[in-house]
């Protein structure tokens, strides 16, 4: 590297010789000393492939710093490939979550030799994706388990995740985690706004710097799915080069769900379809991957790959679905409703958030191992049994109904505390009562105008809040049901509010909050559903 530290690489050759287009892998999770079977099929297919330890990780040299090191380390590592006698000059890079994330912020540099991209599962802000949601509250679960297994202290042995990711204040939790004080942590516990220190590392807000072609590949069950969406979105606008494949997938595309069968087409050849990426901007090819429409969907429910010209889709209706109740809408068995319309007079649903006995994550669009917290599709029953959870469902449906798109719900609320959360979730209820997770999100009460800037709340003033509940593609077949979830918690998957309007970060004191939510014509809150026709 251009400081003088050297990072370890293998790199695999085609048998005959020559100069090849070369595929680039850079990982922080170990290269090995052997060719994964996923990669032969690039040599088997005329290309050289190097497979890098990052910076601090394994055999390569310097200290890991997953926040600044990747732009510089990824712009020489192209240079010195290119200039070896058996590649030709040509570069492309894959690789999925931080693999993806290196990709982007080497994508930023516009190295002449990178041709092309192809980031799986990986997000493009570290903010949004990585320590915080767009509604300001803190990723928790996903970054101490990423920490517990990545950047352990040597000689410590984590303790159980249902430990560590409740130690109060947050600020002591990456020692609880790892064993160690991580920079890392710190520095983003210390940024908890949308400040210049993130728009400074962000590909988000520097996008219009990419130039080169990108295939993207997600999962309705990632969490990094509403980033590669906007950032295809962005991409597009500027350029018809891009493409990208949503799939009824999590964080690792190759693990099945428990239970839940998506139909004998929801994989998808990732492969296949990355060689026809790299044979089109590396080998000057014309390749069917540019003749096809762009964003290829899988849309759940009906059970069927789609493809279309854009994202979102240009045809979508969006429309309204109100919350309704006789001011019992706690629990699954309350009184709570979707209507077509709001409620003439239809009194408020009132439910008390105790931080200290928080709503359960069950499932949904996490990440990284679903055996110490379980991901995608869930029952969610029983989380819809507590009465700090406000369930509001639709009649039966006559037809079908497709929602494509990002979800989005605004609450009229008040609160007795300086600052809380509120929670929304998206639910597929099934003819037989199970009741499936499509989407979920927060909205931290201090970041209700934006995430650039806190401004605490007055106790019992009813604000309007717009809650980003992320994205799916699903159709509610007919007989099944339309529910919402509305509560103040969904953890781990985000931090606790503690209530007392101090800095999160440092706070040790966890107060109840008294939460009201009003659904009357003056205060119409709803879900806003992105319809197909």
């Amino acid at each position: 590297m251009r400081d003088g530290v050297q990072l370890a690489a293998n790199v695999f050759l085609p048998p005959e010789p020559g100069r090849f287009p070369t595929i680039l892998v850079r990982t922080p999770y170990d290269k090995g000393t052997t060719l994964l079977p996923g990669y032969r099929l690039f040599l088997d297919h005329g290309y050289a492939l190097v497979i890098q330890d990052v910076r601090g990780r394994y055999e390569s040299e310097g200290i890991f710093d997953p926040l600044w090191q990747e732009p510089g380390d990824g712009d020489d590592t192209l240079n010195w490939i290119a200039r070896q006698t058996w590649c030709d000059g040509k570069i492309g890079m894959i690789g999925g979550s931080y693999l993806g994330i290196a990709q982007w912020k080497t994508a930023l540099l516009n190295n002449p030799h990178l041709k092309a991209i192809s980031p799986t599962v990986s997000g493009y802000d570290d903010y949004l994706d990585r320590f915080y949601s767009p509604g300001g509250a803190m990723r928790l679960g996903h970054r101490l388990l990423w920490m517990a297994e990545n950047v352990l202290a040597d000689g410590f042995a984590p303790p159980d995740f249902n430990r560590y990711v409740r130690t109060i204040p947050l600020r002591r939790a990456d020692f609880a985690a790892t064993g160690q004080r991580s920079d890392m942590y710190q520095k983003a516990l210390d940024h908890p706004t949308y400040d210049a220190f993130w728009r400074s590392l962000s590909t988000r807000t520097r996008l219009d710097h990419i130039h080169v072609p990108v295939f993207s590949v997600g999962g309705w069950y990632d969490s990094f799915v509403e980033s590669d969406l906007n950032a295809f979105a962005a991409l597009q606008h500027n350029s018809g080069l891009n493409r990208i494949v949503i799939g009824p997938w999590p964080h690792n595309m190759s693990i099945k769900f428990h239970g839940i069968d998506f139909g004998r087409e929801s994989g998808a050849p990732i492969r296949r379809l990355q060689i026809e990426w790299f044979d089109q901007w590396l080998k000057s090819k014309d390749t069917p991957i540019m003749s096809r429409r762009p964003v290829r969907i899988f849309v759940m429910g009906a059970n069927r790959w789609r493809e279309e010209h854009e994202w979102p889709l240009a045809r979508t209706r969006l429309t309204s679905f109100y919350f309704t109740s006789k001011g019992g809408a706690n629990t699954l068995n309350g009184d709570g409703s979707l209507a077509v319309r709001p409620g003439k007079a239809s009194p408020p649903d009132r439910f008390q958030f105790d931080p200290r006995n928080p709503v359960p994550t069950a499932g949904g669009a996490i990440c990284c191992d679903p055996k110490v917290f379980p991901w995608g599709p869930m029952d969610q029953r029983p989380i819809e049994r507590r009465p700090d959870v406000l369930v509001f469902t639709s009649k039966p449906l006559s037809q079908d109904l497709e929602v494509t798109g990002p979800v989005r719900v605004v609450l009229y609320a008040s609160t007795s505390a300086r600052d809380t959360d509120f929670t929304a979730k998206l639910v597929d209820v099934l003819p037989n009562g199970e009741a499936r997770n499509l989407t979920d999100g927060v909205l931290r009460m201090r970041y209700r105008h934006s995430i650039e800037q806190a401004e605490l709340a007055f106790p019992g003033e009813i604000y309007n809040l717009a809650i980003d509940a992320g994205v799916t593609s699903n159709v509610f077949l007919k007989g099944h049901r339309i529910r919402v979830e509305i509560s103040s918690s969904n953890f781990p998957r985000f931090d606790r509010n503690p209530n007392t309007g101090r800095t999160i970060a440092d706070e040790t004191e966890l107060r109840k909050a008294n939460q009201t939510i009003y659904h009357d014509r003056a205060h119409p809150s709803h879900v806003l559903l992105p319809i197909v026709p």
